[in-house]
């Protein structure tokens, strides 16, 4: 059977041009390539390769041989917060020359011979390697920590993400990875084919013209704007995730003409590849590499039509009665403990097919389970938008089998069934107001081919872009509340790993197989309580986020931790937040741990790794810096209380303190909360902004705080009541005057 064909932009496969606009110069390349070669791992048994270099294994010779250095240099200059990449070009001119060498590394690069001091690129492999855990150790200069950081993350980040043009890997063979191949191509017609519009495919202006007309959609050249398309419409959305598509759905249903602006771009079952590089470029904000810019924490946040939905690990969890009876009572939000609001869940789960059956679970749920029940603590089935058999470990880089049912195969099929239209790739650019009353909003396709800009006129404008994009969309269209970009929460996480060899473990399978999210745990103080504030579940980390994330402590450590990774399991535990953060402007977020988010942490990382030894592991460990970690066989209880009182949620890289660790985000919430007034939200119970008419939010940034579990099926029923009551209104004519 023929391999399927993904997606172009989905494929993978070197450059085919030699251009790059990274700005380095050959001499700083040629440090950079000093330290790759420092940092990546020969994936070999061999310790004398591990240790001293040897000969290039062929997959590393064939990250050298497509010019390794280069693209890691081209993916620091376009991911990396700017502060950090002028770092990162300093210490790199630095390593240069003799005298900067010197500074930066000390008496280690003296030489007996002359010229006496050697430039980085010239030190021995062990040298360098010391080189770089002095400076992931650092406490006093702290931009060192920051280069290694960087430099570390993105070297190996693209030297296990990148493939050649048969969309293959050379080092994956050796660390037991491989992606897994659908041969049968369904050549089924695009779902949203009918109402969407690809303005990346248009030449040129006119032809997205043509394309606007053809979907009935009337254009006019706007009389008061230059270069500038005018349409009408009912309800202008932006965004088209979790909160846009259900609001969509909705508002079409009820006979409103709606049009949806989207960044990302449109794709289908048959385009995604599972190619983790390629995927997380075109599938997430800032390619999933964005940082909150003291670069503690990792965030990921989908940018597609389906927005999170398209590349969520399938969870579909109701919000806990707990938490709606705090939003109701101490937020003074009623809708929240209404039968409205337990009856748009129902509708809900029930539009996603939801199921709590799993057929066959996973190698790392496996484990998830099988510890906590060897604990005598309780596990819990999580439902998922998907079959009972549905074994997919890479709907995080889009649902190959179109199993998984997101808005883009959902909640979006209704709304373009009902004439609504979506503009991919097209970015909003400000929300147009007049004396305080939303009229509409004015986008750009990201295609430079098209010029014009698009006024897109409604009777009521709805940005549902995310907990990271409205606030900014919002602030700089003129709004001033101060709940907006405040009160973010992240639903941080924090990991451990466990190796289960092959020859002696029951649970079979790799780490990349299975259902990614079928199982979880939750730490309670009362387990006669509903309450909980962590919990601990599997993670979903291809051999590149692994890679970047896991410690380098050595050279040794990074290459025995890699060439296991197939049989690693992966647990994170995820607090919900007290702490808060902000966003101001897009890519720029703030965001500071609270002590009690730290507490919890703490308590949860130390229950998964119990979890993990109850299972049979050999060996566990953190994602401390330092590389955390003790051998389970035979270990003594009082061993293991001395491991575990050393494990905490120890600070970032930009802490004093010698161990630092990398948290991660799946989950953004609040940053445009409903509040009972305008001093305590940025918008009301019905999601409208307090400062202009027509103009609502309906996404995840409503939120009043922090929820603690996954929340796809939390922000699907708030857009649900907000878009039924907007729906209402508009029937009535309650918002054109």
């Amino acid at each position: 059977m023929k391999k399927e064909e993904a997606h172009p932009l989905l494929r993978g496969g070197r450059r085919r041009s030699t251009s790059y606009t990274h700005g380095f110069s050959a001499s700083q390349i040629q440090s950079l390539t000093a330290i790759c070669q420092t940092i990546i791992p020969p994936l070999t048994d061999d310790d004398d390769d591990v240790i001293t270099g040897g000969d290039l294994p062929n997959h590393v010779q064939a990250f050298y041989s497509s010019n390794g250095p280069d693209e890691v240099a081209e993916l620091i200059v376009k991911r990396g917060v700017p502060k950090a990449v002028f770092i990162v070009s300093l210490v790199l001119k630095f390593l240069s020359s003799r005298l900067g060498t010197l500074v930066l590394c000390g008496y280690i690069c003296f030489d007996k011979n002359w010229p006496f001091v050697r430039t980085f690129s010239e030190l021995p492999l062990k040298k360098r390697e010391s080189v770089l855990q002095n400076w992931s150790r650092q406490t006093l200069l702290l931009p060192l920590r920051i280069a290694f950081l960087l430099l570390k993350i993105i070297t190996l980040f693209i030297f296990f993400s990148w493939t050649d043009e048969n969309s293959n890997n050379p080092a994956w063979e050796a660390i037991g990875y491989h992606v897994e191949e659908i041969l049968e191509k369904q050549e089924n017609e695009p779902p949203l084919k009918k109402g969407v519009i690809e303005t990346m495919k248009n030449e040129d202006d006119s032809s997205l013209k043509e394309s606007l007309l053809q979907k009935g959609i009337s254009v006019i050249e706007d009389p008061n704007q230059k270069n500038t398309y005018k349409i009408k419409c009912d309800v202008a959305i932006v965004g088209s995730g979790s909160g846009g598509g259900v609001a969509a759905a909705v508002l079409a249903k009820s006979g409103q003409k709606v049009v949806i602006i989207e960044k990302g771009n449109y794709f289908t079952p048959q385009d995604y590849s599972g190619l983790e590089g390629p995927s997380l470029s075109e599938l997430y904000e800032s390619g999933g590499i964005l940082s909150t810019e003291d670069g503690k924490i990792m965030i990921q946040a989908g940018s597609t039509v389906g927005g999170g939905s398209s590349v969520n690990w399938s969870a579909c969890i109701r919000t806990p009665d707990y938490v709606l009876q705090e939003w109701s009572k101490q937020n003074n939000l009623p809708l929240f403990t209404t039968d409205e609001y337990k009856s748009a869940m129902d509708d809900v789960c029930e539009r996603l097919g939801v199921t709590e059956n799993c057929v066959e679970e996973g190698f790392q749920n496996k484990v998830l389970r099988k510890g906590v029940e060897n604990l005598g603590l309780k596990i819990e089935p999580v439902p998922r938008n998907s079959s009972a058999d549905h074994y997919c470990g890479s709907c995080c880089y889009g649902c190959k089998r179109g199993d998984k049912k997101g808005t883009e195969s959902t909640w979006l099929v209704d709304a373009v069934n009902e004439g609504a239209v979506i503009l991919s790739g097209c970015k909003a650019e400000k929300i147009v107001l007049v004396k305080n009353r939303c009229i509409g909003v004015i986008a750009i396709s990201e295609n430079q081919n098209i010029k014009k800009k698009l006024y897109i006129e409604a009777r009521v404008t709805i940005s549902a872009c995310g907990s990271l994009l409205t606030p900014p969309l919002l602030i700089s269209s003129g709004l001033k509340n101060k709940n907006i970009g405040s009160n973010l929460h992240l639903h941080p996480v924090s990991f451990v790993w466990g190796y289960f060899p092959e020859h002696s473990s029951e649970i079979k399978g790799k780490c990349f197989e299975g259902g990614i999210l079928t199982s979880l745990h939750k730490v309670q103080q009362n387990q006669e309580s509903d309450n909980f504030e962590t919990v601990i579940e599997v993670s979903a980390l291809g051999p590149a986020s692994f890679a970047g994330l896991i410690p380098w402590a050595s050279r040794q450590e990074i290459n025995e931790r890699m060439t296991k990774y197939s049989r690693t399991a992966v647990l994170f535990a995820l607090t919900r937040d007290q702490g808060l953060g902000e966003v101001k402007r897009q890519g720029h977020v703030k965001y500071r741990l609270s002590k009690i988010d730290r507490e919890n942490i703490k308590t949860g990382l130390r229950r998964a790794l119990r979890i993990l030894i109850a299972a049979g592991a050999e060996e566990v460990g953190t994602f401390r810096s330092d590389g955390q970690k003790i051998k389970c066989r035979g270990i003594k209880d009082e061993e293991l209380d001395e491991f575990l009182d050393n494990v905490g949620a120890v600070g970032g890289p930009r802490s004093r303190s010698e161990h630092w660790t990398i948290y991660c985000s799946a989950h953004q919430m609040g940053s445009c909360r409903m509040g009972e007034s305008e001093e305590d939200g940025a918008v009301d119970e019905n999601g409208e902004c307090w400062e202009a008419k027509g103009l609502f939010v309906c996404d995840g940034s409503v939120l009043p705080s922090a929820l603690g579990v996954n929340p796809m099926v939390t922000i699907q029923s708030t857009a649900y009541c907000i878009s039924k009551r907007l729906a209402a209104s508009l029937k009535k004519g309650m918002l054109d005057s």
